[in-house]
């Protein structure tokens, strides 16, 4: 289970790359064409919403490596593992209930906007655009759910990890 979900978290970051790598390129070009006195309206959206995609693939990925998301000034002071276990799951299951939230209203945003179209480029569509949204909460429920998991071994083993 933990090769499939670090497989996932890999193709996760791989995807959040190369939007960003598109996010990149298109503000070059939008800055040559600007030079240039070239009208590229299109290179807006495209910038926009590739940016859109990488935070949301990359915020998602990060979740398993506590990246994301953290309260570490408490549990840096805590001593005992078991607490920092305990700790660990609570905030582990408030996240988990905010990515649940994020996947039932990502889908409903998704559906919704699903046959708009973009600003400038009117044959794409925006619904595949908010598609990451409940990628990225479905992704982060299962890496909190892993995280949570693994937070439960520690505590079913004395607190020694």
């Amino acid at each position: 289970m933990k090769k499939a979900i670090s497989k996932l978290q890999q193709i996760q970051i791989a995807v959040g790359g190369f939007f960003l790598m598109i996010f990149l390129l298109t503000v070059v070009f939008q800055m040559l064409f600007r030079y240039a006195g070239i009208a590229a309206t299109w290179t807006e959206d495209v910038s926009m919403y590739s940016f859109i995609w990488a935070v949301f693939m990359g915020g998602g990925a990060m979740v398993l490596e506590k990246k994301h998301f953290a309260f570490t000034s408490i549990s840096d002071m805590m001593k005992n593992e078991r607490m920092k276990s305990v700790l660990s799951i609570i905030i582990s299951a408030i996240m988990l209930i905010f990515a649940a939230l994020m996947v039932y209203y990502g889908i409903k945003l998704t559906k919704q906007f699903w046959n708009y179209t973009w600003v400038n480029i009117p044959s794409f569509k925006r619904g595949p655009t908010w598609l990451c949204l409940p990628i990225c909460g479905a992704t982060s429920c299962i890496y909190l759910v892993e995280l949570i998991m693994e937070d439960v071994n520690v505590l079913m083993k004395g607190g020694k990890q």
